[in-house]
């Protein structure tokens, strides 16, 4: 499994890229390897400020839904409009083409609280 190590992980299995105010999340590798095929996407939080760990979205994959988890306090301000047509893009590119959301971060610094890569790692071993 790939894990980058410029990223930083959620126990909840999300990624999240930081690039000043602005931050780009996603599911792990790992997550989209236990979903198995994903058919849909729901994410209808966009503009609405949210917390650490609340629900921002749904995954539906052939076997099961499972929720998405806002890895910080922020507020989403674009979904990825790929995943729409294109679901099965978080199977393929988990880390790139198939990332979910964007969203402005309350406090950048709150990044430094997740997992590193090797933390992930050794949580999903």
């Amino acid at each position: 499994m790939n894990f980058p190590a410029e990223l930083k992980y959620t126990k909840d299995h999300e990624w999240i890229a930081l690039e000043g105010t602005t931050a780009t999340v996603g599911i792990t590798d790992f997550a989209q390897r236990e979903l198995g095929d994903i058919v849909y996407i729901d994410i209808n939080s966009q503009g609405k400020p949210l917390q650490a760990e609340e629900i921002f979205g749904t995954v539906e994959a052939v076997k099961t839904v499972s929720d998405l988890f806002l890895p910080i306090a922020g507020t989403i301000i674009e979904v990825n409009p790929a995943l729409e047509a294109n679901p099965e893009l978080v199977n393929s590119d988990p880390y790139g083409q198939g990332w979910m959301i964007k969203m402005t971060v309350n406090h950048p610094a709150d990044v430094a609280q997740l997992m590193d890569a090797a933390a992930y790692t050794a949580l999903v071993g």
